[in-house]
């Protein structure tokens, strides 16, 4: 809906030592229409590792997660995926 305000929970794919990963999980923990941010390792994961390795940071929402971000991304990009798919 056009003005509304939407948040959402979001999952970030990283790794350890990752700077822009780093980078990302500030971006998102930033952004207003942001509500929670689910880390996950893809360490922990070998689908997560095999789907992610050269492709960290990836952001995608908690509630859809084929709706996704690669890196790079901006606020810009956070808030037509979240108008997108929707906030929950």
């Amino acid at each position: 809906m056009p003005g509304s305000f939407a948040v959402a929970k979001v999952v970030l794919y990283h790794t350890e030592g990752c700077h822009l990963c780093e980078q990302a999980q500030v971006m998102l923990a930033q952004h207003p229409q942001v509500s929670a941010i689910e880390l996950r390792d893809i360490i922990d994961d070998p689908e997560w590792l095999s789907a992610y390795q050269v492709r960290i940071p990836v952001m995608a929402l908690a509630h859809r997660p084929e709706a996704e971000l690669g890196w790079p991304f901006d606020q810009q990009a956070i808030n037509q995926l979240i108008e997108q798919y929707g906030p929950y």
